[in-house]
């Protein structure tokens, strides 16, 4: 609905890198972070479904990651930034 009938300018969604759930020592394997998620990404997952939408609606999407990246599992939190 946002990326078809809304068009906005730009948009910017987070989501967590489910990958950088391992350097989380308490949370046990295959466990979300936090109870109100409904999903967790890997960033190959997050980046094709973002590439998808951005393609299928006119946007261009950039990748950055949010917090101290980690050279094995990345950053915590991953954005996308769509742009028209």
């Amino acid at each position: 609905m946002l990326f078809e009938f809304a068009r906005p300018e730009r948009v910017v969604l987070t989501t967590p890198n489910a990958e950088y759930n391992v350097r989380f020592e308490s949370l046990p394997e295959g466990k979300f972070r936090h109870a109100d998620h409904r999903f967790e990404w890997t960033r190959p997952e997050f980046e094709a479904w973002a590439g998808a939408l951005a393609e299928r609606f006119g946007y261009a999407v950039r990748f950055a990651p949010v917090g101290p990246v980690d050279d094995t599992v990345g950053a915590p939190t991953q954005m996308a930034v769509f742009s028209r």
